[in-house]
Formats: C-alpha cells, structure tokens, sequence
C-alpha cells in the first residue's frame, strides 16, 4: 500500500486581524496543503508555510518542488510505521540539497513529510507522536512518554490601547511567558515595554522578537534602553546579512540572544555553534524542513548547550499545530513553545477538532491515529486559491 497520488493547495487561511511585525503585515496567512493518497484510499495531509523573507520559498516554489519529485520509489511499501518513519525521514529535495542554507524548499518539504506521516499513521494505526519517538530514540531529551505541555502568549505591534488590551488578556489568562515585538517603525519600544512590565508584572517572562529590524551598527543602542524592564531573550536582532556581526556584539547586549531568521537548515545551526551567535535557537517545524530536521537542530543546540524556543508560523492551521504539539509533547527541556493560536488567530480554520493551548497556556496531548485531526473538505475548498494534482500510480 504505497504513494500513489499527491494533491497541493494553496490555502489562503482568514486571519481574525492583521499580524504586523517588523519585517512583514498580513491579513492572511498562506499555507501549502498537501495531500497524500496510498493505494487503498487512505489520505494524510500536512502543511507547510512558505515565505520569501524566511526561506526565500514562494507558494508557486513550494508547489513546484512537491510535484518536481516522485517519493514513491524510495518509500515503497513499508512493513510497520516504524519502517515507512525511517523511510519518509531519508526523503529530501534538490533544491534543498543544492542550497548552501538548506533552506530552499523547507517548507514544500514539511508539509510533504506530515502528509505522509499522517497517511502512513493512518495506515498503521499509529499516531505521529510514535514517529516523533522513533526520531527521538536515545535522546536524553526525550520524556518517558507524552505529556501535556504550556505555551507562551505574544503581543503583537498595535496602537497603545490595543496594546494594553492584550497584556491585560495575557495576565487573566494566567500566562507564564510572553512574547512582545518590537523594532517596528514608529514605535517607542523602551516605553511599551515599561508599560507591558507595569501590567504583566515583575514576575513574567517576557522576552522580545526583533524580527532583524536593527543594523548591527544601532543594535547596542537599540537595546540599552531596554534592559530596564529585564527582558529574558531578544529574538532575530540584525538582519541576516549581518548575522556574523553578533559574535563580536551577543556578549556585550546584556541580553540572551535568539536566532530565528538566521536559523533555517543545518548550515545555519552549524555556522551559529562555530561562531558564536546565539543562546538559544528558534526552531520552527515547516521553516527547518519537517519533523526530523526540526529534531536534528535541537539535538544540536542541546549538545552546544544553548536554549531551544519550539516556535510556529503566526496563521498556521491546526495541521502544524497538531505537529508542534507532538514534538512538544515528547520533549524536555524546551525553553519556550508558541503555537496552537487557531481559535485566537484565525476566522477559519480547516482542521478538526480544535487543538488552541486553554487557561495559561496549557494544553494535552493529541490523541487519533496520524496528526490526530481532520481536514474538513468543504472548509479547505473555500480556503484553496488553486491546486495541482500529480499521480504516482
């Protein structure tokens, strides 16, 4: 019971209000579905997320370098889902190959992996939080089985009344750790985070996602006046073109430094540990290529001895988020987790059921055979733009 049909959609996800940071605004998220049909009928689905100013991938690339390849002869036909794992972890592509990042086509190829991880889970009976195990055999890191997990909330860039509304949300609904950007044009940073501070309070976590809005020549001017209010992290703080300059800058900022942008393949891990760029790494399941690249650049950063942030795509569907939470659900010692935001996010979503975190952040973990929710197909047909099918028959 092999591959014998992919389908691609681009989905055009409703966002409940514009996302604004300072490297991009949108008021919808796009997303690449992809569809996995096995001989016998059974579906799988995954997503990925492409975007240019992450990966440098476009919808139209993604769809590309999904129906630019045939996985069918390296997959086969496998015995037990332990096997088909192994198999569907081996798969690769070329652009992704011949990219000195190894970045380009990341997200074509998660959203290729989790459909057919969800398919041959499906077939197995097996959930991808076995896969997320098998991939994790041996690590020190991997908990004695799956537990619940707590995400933290994030404060996008609004006016200041708006603002103020989400940091009082954050508060009564009981979060630990929030998320707050900054660097966006306009906006008088060291005075929204006094006031964030002043709501929150002294004891929350509360880290910043620059989102490579300073040039390396501003950025210890840009953060002294920041310090004040005790910031745990700053994410992304110089574009990445000039990334090398935080091996001279990271020790003298004050402030534990996070990678994100800079961070999308094993080149860009590698090159971080050897130069000494960051603290702690952002790891995102679609922008690192799936599950099993997600997992390796963890295991890097842990044996580097730097903290890890499991983040998300801000508008992905309950797909990813339902991946996120079995990788999350399988792990100790993350440092931060983001995702689950559906119900908070978006207008639509096409996935069942409902996998948004509840009171504090707080949520369990994902029963059902495959990513353990469903893809509703009248929700994805009034979301889908265009889409391509390709048989492998």
């Amino acid at each position: 019971m092999g591959l014998v049909r992919i389908a691609c959609y681009h989905v055009a996800l409703p966002l409940k209000k514009p996302i604004r940071h300072a490297s991009h605004e949108r008021t919808t998220s796009d997303s690449l579905i992809v569809r996995a049909t096995l001989d016998g009928g059974i579906e799988g689905y995954g997503e990925g997320v492409p975007r240019s100013y992450v990966t440098g991938e476009t919808i139209e690339s993604a769809i590309e370098a999904v129906c630019g390849t045939d996985p069918a002869p390296a997959l086969g036909d496998p015995t037990d889902y332990e096997q088909a794992v192994a198999r569907i972890d081996a798969l690769t592509l070329p652009s992704i190959e011949a990219d000195p990042r190894g970045m380009f086509g990341n997200a074509a190829r998660c959203a290729l992996e989790l459909a057919l991880l969800d398919a041959f889970g499906r077939k197995f009976g097996r959930s991808v939080s076995d896969a997320v195990r098998c991939l994790l055999e041996g690590r020190s890191y991997l908990r004695p089985e799956p537990g619940p997990v707590r995400y933290s909330g994030a404060i996008t860039a609004e006016d200041p009344r708006k603002e103020r509304i989400s940091a009082w949300k954050m508060r009564i609904y009981g979060f630990d750790r929030v998320k707050v950007k900054v660097g966006v044009s306009g906006q008088d940073d060291p005075a929204r985070l006094r006031r964030f501070r002043r709501i929150l309070g002294s004891r929350m976590d509360l880290r910043l996602d620059a989102n490579e809005s300073w040039s390396a020549a501003e950025l210890l001017d840009r953060v002294a006046p920041l310090r004040g209010c005790r910031p745990s992290a700053i994410e992304q703080p110089v574009p990445h073109a000039e990334v090398e300059s935080l091996a001279e800058l990271r020790p003298r900022l004050g402030v534990p430094v996070m990678l994100d942008e800079s961070l999308c393949g094993a080149p860009d891990g590698r090159r971080a540990v050897s130069l000494g760029l960051a603290d702690l790494f952002n790891v995102r399941i679609s922008k690192c290529g799936g599950l099993g690249p997600t997992i390796r650049l963890i295991d890097l950063a842990f044996r580097s001895g730097l903290g890890v942030q499991l983040g998300c795509h801000p508008g992905e569907s309950g797909l990813l988020s339902a991946a996120g939470r079995h990788l999350a659900s399988n792990l100790i010692g993350l440092r931060y987790l983001e995702g689950s935001y559906e119900r908070h996010v978006l207008a639509e979503n096409p996935t069942t059921p409902d996998v948004t975190f509840g009171f504090g952040g707080r949520a369990g973990t994902i029963a059902g055979p495959g990513l353990g929710v469903e893809v509703d197909p009248a929700r994805l047909e009034r979301m889908t733009v265009s889409r391509r099918d390709i048989s492998h028959a």
